[in-house]
């Protein structure tokens, strides 16, 4: 099983970046998938979680109204769309995979994890 996560990179404070997450080697769309985050110095949390349809979405209280996850089944992708960036979405952001995740924010509920994508966001 691969998960590679893509679209990281340096921001400013206000602006917008859009994350993907590539899977491959598992039957993408039977599996719920989360986004997690570790900023520095913290330990890492659990940002936004889509089930295996699409029909069911979360986020934690954070990024709510600023982030948007959905996914691509016939691309077996996962994107994270950030909006209104703050300095306190710094981080490197990781893609998992769980079969049924609860809670859906407990890392060890999910098998299958990315190596991770950096986004900074300055002021």
């Amino acid at each position: 099983v691969k998960v590679v996560e893509s679209g990281g990179g340096l921001v400013q404070a206000g602006g917008s970046l859009r994350l993907s997450c590539s899977v491959s080697g598992l039957t993408f769309h039977g599996y719920a998938m989360a986004w997690f985050r570790q900023a520095p110095g913290k330990e890492r949390e659990a940002v936004s979680y889509i089930n295996y349809n699409s029909g069911t979405t979360d986020y934690a209280d954070s990024v709510k109204g600023r982030f948007t996850i959905s996914r691509d089944n016939a691309k077996s992708t996962l994107y994270l769309q950030m909006n209104s960036l703050k300095l306190e979405d710094t981080a490197m952001y990781y893609c998992a995979a769980a079969g049924d995740p609860r809670p859906w924010t407990a890392e060890n509920e999910y098998r299958y994890w990315g190596q991770g994508t950096l986004v900074t966001v300055s002021s």
